[in-house]
């Protein structure tokens, strides 16, 4: 069966990669004596599939990934065996055993929300928050997004579903499709430069708050749901 787990990553755990952290939940399964299924062949190892892996050095209460199990001792019971043997920073906040049907946990996902908080290093200036509102409110963001491969001309506004202006933090909820995922960084990053604010690296503080999926009639729901 396959099942799917929730957890946050918070604190100094936020500088561990992505790899590592898959490097540990292999190990935190073996000492909380789950029963996963491993793969066949000359090299087994255990089956698991991550959600959209979150940049180093942000935080998250909303990460996810799959596992496909010989047995499930139960929601509550496997939440509890796996929150015993967790590092500080990290925990398990739900379980779901998923439906046959149900993509895997990378496939699946949709969308992201953020809270964003600009750092003591960077120098905003006073009207920055009637700015961003008239960034935002434009009918067309074209930017040139650069990949490992390529870069290519794109629409920013088309990947940003909502922007709202919480105090002195900025919401996001944005496009986190594998073919078109936009990150928070560089939304805020093309808002500073089109008013001539030069950003320095670790200019953010980024908080992830939920990864989504979308169902057939287009609405966002959470991965867990």
């Amino acid at each position: 069966m396959k099942v799917r787990i929730k957890f946050s990553k918070e604190g100094s755990v936020k500088f561990i990669g992505h790899l590592d952290i898959m490097r540990y939940f292999q190990k935190a399964i073996r000492r909380a004596d789950i029963d996963i299924a491993y793969s066949s062949g000359f090299n087994p190892h255990q089956i698991m599939s991550f959600a959209s892996p979150l940049s180093v050095g942000h935080e998250s209460s909303g990460e996810y990934f799959d596992v496909e199990l010989n047995s499930f001792p139960g929601r509550r019971e496997m939440m509890n065996a796996l929150n015993a043997v967790m590092v500080e920073g990290i925990r398990i906040l739900d379980v779901k055993v998923l439906d046959e049907k149900e993509g895997n946990a990378m496939a699946s996902v949709a969308a992201a929300d953020y809270l964003v908080t600009f750092r003591d290093t960077i120098t905003l200036p006073a009207d920055w928050k009637e700015k961003l509102t008239s960034f935002y409110a434009q009918d067309n963001i074209t930017v040139t997004k650069k990949t490992k491969k390529s870069e290519k001309e794109i629409d920013l506004k088309e990947g940003i579903y909502a922007l709202e202006i919480r105090g002195e933090q900025v919401y996001l909820l944005l496009d986190a499709g594998s073919g078109s995922n936009i990150k928070p960084g560089f939304v805020l990053e093309t808002f500073l430069e089109s008013i001539g604010v030069s950003v320095p690296e670790f200019a953010f503080q980024i908080y992830r708050l939920e990864t989504y999926k979308r169902t057939k009639k287009g609405k966002l729901l959470p991965l867990i749901s």
